[in-house]
Formats: structure tokens, sequence, C-alpha cells
């Protein structure tokens, strides 16, 4: 499981409090209201993010998964065999640890660049 921090912020750029997000992936769907903290399972898959709100454009957020340290280690160090199991089961993998939702807007989040990209709807 990685813990995620998951907020929302309005076309305005001003906090949203009390979005309805769906977040999902390969290994299940968890429901969360903004701002909180959520454990997802992790996965190889990017994450989905969709949020919603009475009064406020949607807000769609794709958390690119990629591969942790942990599993370059076990390229290196154990043969390859720790890092096809870790690859299997999705441990081996993070997203980004803030989820930044923008209301109005299709975001990608990728904690390789350590960026946030955005599309208006």
């Amino acid at each position: 499981m990685q813990q995620l921090s998951l907020t929302a912020k309005g076309e305005d750029a001003k906090n949203v409090e009390g979005v309805k997000c769906k977040l999902q992936n390969d290994k299940g769907t968890w429901e969360a209201v903004t701002p909180s903290f959520i454990n997802v399972r992790r996965s190889s898959e990017d994450l989905t993010v969709e949020c919603k709100k009475d009064g406020e454009k949607d807000g769609l957020l794709k958390a690119i998964s990629r591969a942790a340290g942990s599993m370059w280690g076990n390229i290196v160090f154990g043969g390859g065999i720790g890092a096809i199991i870790d690859h299997n089961k999705g441990t081996g993998y993070n997203y980004p640890d803030a989820l930044p939702v923008q209301m109005g807007s299709s975001v990608i989040i990728d904690r390789k660049a350590q960026e946030t990209t955005t599309a208006s709807k």
C-alpha cells in the first residue's frame, strides 16, 4: 500500500473541500473526499482519479506509475527474481505522493519529472 495526499483546487486556484473522488488502478477502486490521505495498492498500471462536486467542473488526474528504487536493487543484487515478484504484485512501483486535482482540467502527474502537466477541458 502507498499513502497519497489528495487535494483539489478550483478554477480560481483556491482549495476546494468536500470533493468526492474515485481512485482506480488494476488492483482496486478507492473513494475519498478532499482534502485527505488515502492508501492505495501499488501497481505497474497508472492510477486514475475522477473528482466531482456540485457547482464545480469535474477534475481528472492520472498518476504515472514508476518503478521504485527497490526494484532496481532486486535486479542488480537478486538476479531479477525479486524484481519479477515485485512487478507481478505491483509492490515495486510508486505513484507521486501528492495528487493535486485541478477541477475543470485533466492533469497528468509524474514523480519522475516532479512536474504537473495540465490540459483544460
